[in-house]
């Protein structure tokens, strides 16, 4: 533990970035995650795990060939919800990735923090299909393990339970900033010294006929179903809204001084986190884009940097009208005269939304972009927009020196969420 200084207050711990594992659209792993960013693959396809034909909506960004048993025992499986098992899958991952020895360490100095913007709605909608289907009996159908398997703040409690993670546990379900809140969240536990290590990030899961037309019934998705790869287009003057995803990213988030301390690879470190809600509209968000810049601004002054050293955004980039025009203006109004210099790209082009999980995937990225020295293309970037007018690397990987990365998610209600990543250095 950090004892406590002179005045009183207990010095703020560096937090970095040791592992990460992915479940995306595009790549199961890390490696093919990073090779389908760079070659512009894209993740999308017309759903095949349920019927679309009489939907408007068809066009979904699914997990190919996922495999819950490669990570964990059949039957902890067949008591999850998808989104659970993909958040179980992503954290082994990162867990692996990390070095880190967990029967060596004191695993009450070991957290979780997870978003997700709605848990099992997958598995209740098909539950209560199933129960209005069966007529009397119905009411004793119904599994014991319905309710622990679809809440919610079961992702990050199954995490704790498969590693045995006995230190903080929290969930976050601020809509599709929640894994972006959730890794600042843990951030800051590790800043404030609550623990040593954090399993961090995002898991949803939840594409289903039911889930597919309530979301195209609020007008928000892509209907472009002629060549699914090219329903998400950012920041296009063609673009007509979102394409819904799943996946799960989890990173492994420890204090330098434990990281250091079993000469773990550190990847990137945490230098600033911020939230701000915009308290205009349940879903849509201001046209001046004041609520995300004072989340980007506030995240910059808790990093103790301005915009000339940042070098690369990740975009929230949905491909709505309102959220990339909305985006774009408060990029402006943060980054000022810098703003048209900064290489910004949309990771959802490629892996479509994920919703409360879209953050944590689109840190890896960013974290990814950073040490490899490139960043990935915004695809589908064919009609430039007037309106959105910086450098959203369309189309084309990039090679650029990444010092300083920023990455933002905006969710529903108004909730905005910043963070921001730095090379590692030992000054």
């Amino acid at each position: 533990m950090t004892a406590m200084v002179g005045n009183g207050v207990r010095p703020e711990h560096r937090v970095v970035v040791t592992g990460m594992g992915v479940l995306a659209p595009n790549g199961n792993n890390l490696a093919e995650f990073w090779d389908s960013l760079i070659e512009g693959r894209s993740g999308l396809g017309i759903a095949t795990s349920f019927d679309v034909s009489d939907l408007p909506v068809k066009t979904v960004a699914e997990l190919k060939n996922f495999d819950a048993r490669k990570f964990m025992d059949f039957k902890e499986a067949k008591r999850m919800a998808r989104f659970s098992q993909v958040g179980v899958a992503a954290a082994k991952m990162a867990i692996d990735q990390s070095g880190l020895e967990l029967e060596k360490e004191n695993r009450t100095r070991i957290g979780c923090e997870l978003g997700t913007g709605i848990g099992g709605f997958k598995e209740i909608s098909e539950e209560i299909e199933a129960f209005a289907v069966r007529g009397e009996r119905g009411p004793e159908r119904i599994s014991p393990f319905f309710v622990p398997r679809v809440i919610p703040n079961m992702a990050s409690c199954q995490i704790a339970i498969q590693f045995g993670l006995e230190g903080p546990n929290n969930t976050d379900t601020t809509a599709c900033a929640a894994s972006t809140q959730a890794l600042g969240n843990a951030f800051r536990v590790l800043q404030r010294g609550d623990a040593d290590v954090m399993l961090a990030g995002g898991a949803e899961a939840n594409l289903c006929r039911f889930g597919l037309a309530s979301f195209a019934a609020m007008k928000v998705l892509s209907t472009y179903s002629e060549d699914p790869t090219k329903a998400s287009r950012p920041f296009d003057a063609q673009r007509d809204g979102f394409v819904p995803g799943e996946g799960a990213g989890m990173l492994v988030l420890e204090t330098l001084e434990h990281a250091q301390g079993r000469s773990a690879e550190i990847f990137a470190e945490i230098i600033g986190f911020a939230v701000t809600d915009d308290a205009f509209h349940i879903v849509m968000p201001e046209e001046d884009g004041d609520g995300p810049a004072r989340a980007m601004a506030k995240a910059l002054e808790d990093a103790h940097i301005g915009p000339a050293e940042v070098d690369y955004i990740n975009a929230h980039g949905t491909s709505t009208q309102l959220n990339d025009k909305s985006e774009t203006a408060a990029i402006k109004r943060v980054m000022g005269d810098r703003a048209k210099q900064i290489p910004i790209s949309s990771t959802k082009s490629m892996i479509g939304h994920l919703l409360g999980a879209a953050g944590a995937v689109e840190a890896i990225a960013s974290i990814l972009s950073m040490n490899h020295g490139i960043v990935h293309p915004t695809i589908n970037l064919e009609h430039p927009d007037p309106e959105c007018d910086l450098d959203y690397v369309p189309n084309e990987p990039r090679r650029h020196d990444i010092k300083v990365a920023m990455s933002n998610s905006f969710g529903f209600g108004g909730q905005n969420a910043c963070i921001v990543f730095r090379r590692f250095d030992n000054n």
